[in-house]
């Protein structure tokens, strides 16, 4: 786009409030917003096709990894069978340890999304877990596959680091609430898919397919993600404007030094931004107790969950006496969980904020989606008392079957409650703010796969899963009544909230 120089002191034109980039001329400072509440260039403003679009490519993303860090669990007897792996804790370790990908990750791809921007640093991680977890078929001893597969774990944790992100960037509130719930079903469906998938493949089959099979899917959805996302975060789209406008008055009238996005300052360097992006979701933890908060229990609830992705071969395998495969369809349970109580909270969450925002004159409140937050609260620990007790009592696998999928249905809608509201609370930091909430969540989805056998062989069924209860009932009760009572408050104190 080309811009005609004239004097400093010269009149506007007509011709010049024609231009597509909105310029505030200062003596030395050329400042480059978006043109207008419609610019067609903002995000928020893209058609409802390409938001959905991009939606659905993201959410894709994030079900495509844990589909891979899971879909090895029902096969690592047959893994541990050829390396001759006899401790129980590496066969868990086998499957936990991509999670521990998911810690590291979205430590520096959060922040580097608010460098490089969000389209760039997911497809480009995508590529690196599609390497590795190629990789990780063509493993020949233990340490190459726990290698392989925590490295495909740093690039697959990507999405659950930036997806939310991205949806944030071209969604409002009144309309986000929607498609979050949409997305972040799929971090929880994947586990599910993935470990049913893998049964019959591994029984059909060898371990190795569990690799090559998602390798191929993930190629077919990198292929499309080439084609149908797009730059989502505003201070690389303005930042991008300026470079152009800049580059065409250079054309025409030499250096231009001072023209910026509105999003820049002096004082930004490609140094300084990667210091401050780097250290930002540790500061972020660090001094947001609402980030402490929602970590804390979003740890917990995953931690469980994949808990249960890791334990159930052992419930139906080895209390029930199933085959590989059909103990994966009890996979099916938790899936019926997540699945209908996420299209329930889709349906309802952004009518509640709706409601909620009317009644309030018009404000638009992160605490307006903690209610959804509450069944949650409920479903989870009552989901853990009836599995427990069923499987210890060997009563028929359908009642074990529906405390799982309350189990799933709990999980679910608090996952999606407190990743919206995050999103809602941090919107210019979003991506690093859910890094950070993502660190202890990603933390204990590793850990608490390790100690199941343990603890379910020294304790039971029942009362293992009671103390887990418990402690969901003293974490998880009395959360969504602290953040609806204080957790405004808490925000307001924050120098991260924009």
């Amino acid at each position: 786009m080309a811009f005609e120089p004239k004097p400093r002191d010269s009149p506007p034109r007509p011709e010049d409030e024609k231009d597509s980039v909105s310029l505030h001329v200062r003596p030395s400072d050329i400042v480059v917003d978006w043109e207008g509440p419609d610019d067609p260039l903002n995000p928020k403003n893209w058609n409802r096709k390409k938001k959905w679009a991009a939606t659905l490519i993201v959410a894709v993303f994030a079900l495509l990894t844990p589909v891979a860090s899971s879909m090895i669990a029902p096969a690592s007897p047959q893994v541990a069978a050829q390396f001759g792996i006899t401790s129980d804790v590496t066969v868990a370790l086998i499957t936990s340890i991509f999670i521990l990908g998911y810690i590291v990750g979205p430590l520096f791809l959060g922040p580097f999304s608010e460098i490089f921007g969000r389209n760039r640093v997911i497809q480009g991680a995508n590529l690196w877990f599609l390497v590795w977890n190629l990789a990780c078929g063509f493993a020949q001893n233990t340490g190459q596959l726990l290698a392989f597969r925590l490295l495909a774990g740093l690039g697959g944790s990507a999405p659950l680091a930036i997806a939310g992100a991205v949806i944030g960037d071209i969604w409002a509130p009144e309309e986000r609430g929607h498609a979050l719930a949409m997305y972040s079903l799929a971090p929880l469906l994947g586990p599910v898919v993935g470990p049913l998938c893998g049964a019959f493949v591994a029984e059909k089959t060898t371990w190795r397919w569990v690799f090559w099979s998602t390798t191929l899917l993930t190629t077919v959805i990198q292929v499309l993600g080439v084609f149908y996302l797009r730059e989502s975060y505003a201070p690389i789209i303005l930042e991008k404007k300026a470079n152009e406008i800049r580059r065409s008055l250079d054309s025409e009238t030499g250096p231009v030094p001072n023209i910026r996005s509105k999003f820049a300052t002096k004082e930004r360097t490609w140094q300084r931004i990667m210091k401050i992006a780097l250290t930002r979701p540790f500061a972020i933890f660090y001094h947001e107790p609402i980030v402490q908060l929602l970590g804390a229990y979003m740890a917990f609830v995953y931690g469980i969950f994949y808990l249960f992705v890791t334990s159930m071969p052992l419930i139906f395998q080895g209390t029930y006496g199933e085959s590989v495969s059909v103990s994966g369809l009890h996979y099916i349970a938790l899936g019926i969980g997540v699945t209908g109580a996420s299209l329930m909270n889709a349906k309802f969450t952004d009518y509640i904020f709706k409601y909620l925002k009317d009644r309030n004159g018009g404000a638009r409140e992160p605490e307006y989606r903690i209610p959804s937050m509450v069944p949650g609260t409920v479903a989870v620990p009552v989901g853990l008392f009836m599995t427990g007790w069923a499987v210890q009592a060997r009563v028929h696998w359908i009642v074990a079957d529906i405390g799982i999928a309350l189990v799933g249905a709990g999980i679910v809608v608090t996952f999606q409650a407190m990743q919206i509201y995050v999103v809602d609370a941090f919107p210019l930091y979003a991506a690093s703010a859910l890094a950070a909430v993502s660190f202890l969540r990603s933390l204990c989805g590793f850990g608490f796969p390790l100690f199941a056998p343990s603890m379910y062989m020294k304790l039971g069924y029942g009362k293992g899963d009671t103390i887990l209860a418990v402690l969901g009932i003293v974490i998880g009760c009395p959360a969504p009544w602290l953040f609806w009572t204080y957790g405004k408050q808490i925000r307001m104190k924050s120098k991260y909230v924009k």
